[in-house]
């Protein structure tokens, strides 16, 4: 009979083969959906790809989610030594993230809690959530459809490559960031560059926008408390002539909505000194500009108390488990979760230079050491079980 830890393995590699992308993951909830049929365990569809499924103890008590991501990601997967037997049979499409992995791990902690649930009080939800990769995200889609309906905590976990293998990140209050995408439309007077006296150039003005925006922000924030970044610039199709209009796109993340109303504002502040500087009298309502922030992926904050009683519970069980860490400018949907109900959210390490498993999340080449599914599955189970038992210890 093929152990549990193989049965974690052959799950992850079954995933890992048949990657699906944000919102078209069916395959992979039939799949999800036959495994849970084989444990015996009841669900239900949600956010159109994603299943929910419940595991309730004899008795009567509290109910935990454990909530697992399960898109991948639009890379063609490179073939490497270790994954000749699971590579990708999909093309162009990936798990280079560990969302394969994450099935797994909650795949097992459901089968562990079913096979005890003779012994527990209360209820352990999973939530196998579609579109975490890409914002709005499917979490805001499982919410409204009552994912989230009696619960009294959420945990998960991540995957990440460039964490040792076996060890565990975990910190209160800010974990991970918000996530924004900004669009600035330029709109200037075109005209040859030969007769710059009849142009307002909004290229021109792009280049001034970009090169004081950061060092405003600066003077307002911390440069340790936000990042910000620039993408693409499209504009003009002559090399002599300056162009009516650009667009300009960029993103930018902080720990803090505070922080994200200040960059905002700062980009908006220098805009409109920007138009006075470049307005002329006889120029009739140029330049101008819209400015649109699009607010992702709010700042993901684990609950202090839940935290600390978790924390301590694991540092009992694995011996790396780090909650000093800094607060990280990745973003997950999980966010939402955690904004409705008290929870945690954490990193497991997954990088072992021996093994060649050295690359980050979302290389084409990622990969994991499978020997952190088990890790995973402890990790989820024990904080499950023990907040069945104790939830008082965790909750306000």
């Amino acid at each position: 009979m093929q152990s549990f830890e193989k049965w974690v393995q052959h799950t992850r590699r079954e995933f890992h083969r048949n990657p699906e992308l944000s919102f078209h993951e069916y395959e992979t909830q039939s799949r999800i959906m036959s495994i849970l049929e084989e444990l015996g365990i009841d669900y239900r569809k949600i956010a159109d790809t994603g299943v929910l499924a419940e595991v309730r103890g004899k008795g009567l008590g509290p109910c935990i989610v454990i909530r697992s991501d399960i898109d991948a990601l639009a890379a063609h997967e490179s073939l490497t030594k270790l994954n000749e037997d699971y590579i990708s049979q999909n093309p162009g499409v990936m798990h280079a993230c560990g969302h394969d992995g994450h099935m797994a791990i909650v795949l097992g902690v459901a089968r562990l809690i079913k096979e005890n649930c003779d012994n527990i009080s209360g209820t352990v939800r999973f939530i196998f959530q579609p579109a975490e990769e890409i914002p709005p995200g499917g979490a805001v889609r499982v919410i409204e459809e009552g994912g989230l309906e009696g619960v009294d905590a959420v945990i998960g976990l991540h995957i990440f490559g460039d964490v040792d293998v076996g060890d565990i990140h975990i910190r209160a209050g800010p974990f991970m960031a918000s996530s924004n995408r900004f669009t600035v439309n330029l709109f200037g007077k075109g005209g040859h560059h030969s007769t710059p006296d009849l142009c307002i150039d909004p290229i021109q003005i792009a280049s001034e926008f970009i090169s004081s925006l950061n060092p405003s922000i600066s003077q307002k924030l911390s440069p340790l408390d936000y990042v910000l970044g620039f993408g693409t610039i499209h504009s003009g199709n002559q090399f002599n002539r300056s162009p009516d209009e650009l667009e300009l796109v960029g993103s930018f993340r902080t720990f803090d909505d505070g922080d994200t109303d200040v960059i905002e504002q700062t980009m908006s502040y220098i805009l409109d000194s920007l138009m006075v500087s470049y307005s002329r009298e006889d120029f009739d309502g140029v330049p101008s500009y819209e400015l649109e922030v699009y607010r992702g992926y709010p700042v993901l904050f684990n609950d202090p108390l839940f935290t600390e009683a978790a924390s301590k519970l694991l540092k009992m069980k694995f011996p790396i488990v780090n909650t000093h860490v800094n607060a990280i400018f990745g973003a997950e949907d999980f966010a939402y979760y955690l904004k409705k109900v008290p929870g945690m959210y954490a990193i497991i390490g997954t990088r072992n230079m021996e093994k060649g498993i050295v690359e980050g999340n979302h290389s084409a080449s990622f990969d994991i050491d499978e020997d952190v599914l088990i890790t995973g599955v402890e990790l989820l189970s024990s904080i499950a079980l023990d907040f069945l038992k104790n939830s008082g210890a965790y909750l306000e």
